[in-house]
């Protein structure tokens, strides 16, 4: 290093680092511990140097589940920064579900300075004693797939590039470094900081031997199956794997999906129920799903082939899960799905029996189509989940949009066709996530429909005066469909799945399940300029959701339909 290098604090070192990496976006909640950090920042700001866009978040769960839809998005880790250890607490629901969820991202969280004086950034207030903790990272340690702590400056660019190679690994997942501040506090020089990464994401390829096994077994199958919960890789893939299962004439079940892996009238998608398609399927094959049914209520038929495929097909991090598998395949689904299409292309093939199975799934799908619309009524004078998101789906044909739905939409109902379109909670159950996951997709791609589809406790689990606050500081116009019915409606059905005939199904309260008084969610969201409106009678939704789509469009701003539901 010369004597006429520039030199910047080390927290200030990391914005160019991550620039340099492709990540776009910093989400961030400061504190006590980000002096050395905001300084840098400035100064980097002031010399001109590249940096990604350093948002205000006024609260962590927000800053997590943004930079996990904006992951959905566009297919690019960000990070997120966080004050020491009560922002890392509040922020550990978020990375339970990226880690759930396979959803890469850089978290790193300041940590207390541990010197009282004689150092540059030592304690200066009581809480730099109150948040010291022994184990920091144990907050956030199972959900991580790789965690260190900064112990001196010249490691930010190599600890960065490590963490975000590692995050953006088969399987992907988040990352955590801690940041202590006196190392934050201390300078380093600019040279480098904006070089190329040093470091490569690995991405596991499937083995082809397994894949040309896969291949014959379902090729020669009277009654192939695949469950799919987390889609079918990118657009590409997505549109390949369609056109496989129909020219194939296999079944496509959606049980509990939390991405689209396939357009809800596609002729070969079944449904959301897996249990009658597997019960006479002699080749399943299981697509990137941490449960892919219900042991208790489901099981393959005896001398069925199994095969899981995914990132992490055995889902490794998963103490107990002991869903058979007579072949395992490791890949993303973008690089998996054309491999086996290419593998089953040249292999015999009765045109007759596809066409004939054809033809039945085609009928199957029918039926669970009208079924859906069947169920997707008013009851009476009130509305229910499938309604609404029938009445929303309809809003939205024609419409490019994302729909994040949490507990309150119903797949099917709600009709999506395209990649992309369709996201549901985590499979983790860490609440609040839609609404601050729109917000994060719609940041990353300002130009497609983000509508958020919550129930009335996910929105309130979402920090709502924080999200409505986020979405006009940045001018993020989605749409949010609460879908209320005053309680824990998940809570409710999972009482009466165990205890049909228990005193709690019968009472006309449900212990431990109400959320009466229902706050005026209408009020919380004009509170930062929101329109909302509250929608009561079935005959009354679908204009409030074209007025809020109005607003959206020519005003740029948040909608927010607050609609009853029984």
């Amino acid at each position: 290093m010369t004597d006429t290098e520039a030199r910047i604090t080390a927290g200030g070192a990391i914005f160019p680092r991550l620039k340099a990496l492709g990540v776009d976006v910093v989400f961030a909640n400061s504190g006590t511990d980000f002096p050395p950090i905001i300084e840098g920042l400035a100064q980097a700001a002031a010399e001109g140097i590249e940096l990604p866009r350093a948002l205000v978040m006024p609260h962590e769960h927000a800053a997590l589940g943004m930079a996990h839809g904006y992951y959905l998005a566009t297919g690019r880790p960000q990070a997120v920064m966080l004050h020491t250890n009560v922002g890392l607490a509040n922020g550990a629901i978020g990375a339970i579900n990226a880690a759930c969820e396979h959803v890469p991202m850089i978290l790193m969280s300041g940590r207390t300075p541990v010197t009282e004086q004689g150092r540059f950034g030592a304690r200066t207030v009581p809480i730099g004693w109150g948040q010291e903790m022994r184990d920091q990272a144990a907050l956030v340690r199972e959900s991580a797939k790789w965690e260190y702590e900064l112990k001196f400056p010249e490691q930010v660019p190599e600890l960065l590039d490590r963490a975000h190679a590692i995050a953006s690994s088969t399987p992907k997942g988040p990352v955590y470094l801690s940041i202590p501040r006196e190392v934050l506090c201390e300078e380093i020089g600019t040279e480098g900081l904006g070089a190329a990464p040093t470091m490569r994401p690995a991405e596991a390829a499937p083995n082809p031997d397994a894949i040309a096994t896969l291949a014959s077994w379902l090729a020669g199958a009277e009654a192939p199956l695949v469950i799919a919960q987390r889609g079918a890789g990118d657009a590409a893939s997505f549109a390949a794997f369609a056109n496989w299962a129909e020219d194939w004439g296999i079944a496509v079940c959606s049980w509990w999906a939390t991405h689209l892996a396939i357009p809800t009238d596609h002729p070969c998608h079944v449904g959301a129920d897996p249990g009658p398609w597997l019960a006479e399927a002699d080749a399943v094959l299981v697509l990137d799903c941490i449960a892919p049914w219900m042991p208790d209520a489901h099981a393959p038929k005896p001398g069925a082939r199994v095969a899981h495929m995914g990132p992490d097909p055995l889902f490794s991090r998963t103490p107990v899960r002991n869903f058979r598998s007579d072949l395992s395949i490791t890949g993303e689904s973008a690089r998996t799905i054309p491999a086996l299409i290419a593998a089953m292309t040249d292999l015999p093939r009765d045109e007759a029996q596809l066409a004939a199975r054809r033809a039945r799934l085609a009928e199957a799908s029918g039926r669970e189509r009208d079924r859906i619309t069947a169920s997707a009524q008013p009851r009476g004078d009130a509305m229910t989940k499938p309604f609404v998101s029938r009445v929303l789906s309809e809003a939205l044909a024609g419409r490019r949009a994302r729909v994040f739905s949490e507990l309150g939409g119903v797949l099917g109902a709600c009709e999506r066709h395209e990649h992309g379109s369709w996201f549901q909670e985590p499979h983790s159950g860490g609440l609040g996530w839609s609404f601050p996951a729109a917000l994060g997709a719609q940041l990353a791609d300002p130009e497609r429909l983000c509508v958020a589809v919550p129930g009335d406790g996910s929105y309130m689990f979402a920090n709502p005066v924080a999200c409505h606050q986020i979405a006009e500081a940045l001018a993020l116009p989605i749409l949010i469909v609460v879908v209320n019915n005053g309680e824990w409606g998940a809570v409710r059905a999972s009482v009466a799945g165990l205890y049909p005939d228990g005193a709690a199904a019968k009472a006309n309260q449900m212990p431990l399940t109400g959320l009466s008084p229902v706050p005026d969610f209408c009020k919380v969201a004009e509170a930062s300029r929101a329109w909302a409106r509250a929608v009561e009678r079935p005959e009354d939704l679908a204009g409030a959701i074209e007025d809020a789509l109005q607003v959206i469009g020519t005003e740029r701003r948040c909608a927010l339909l607050n609609v009853k539901v029984v």
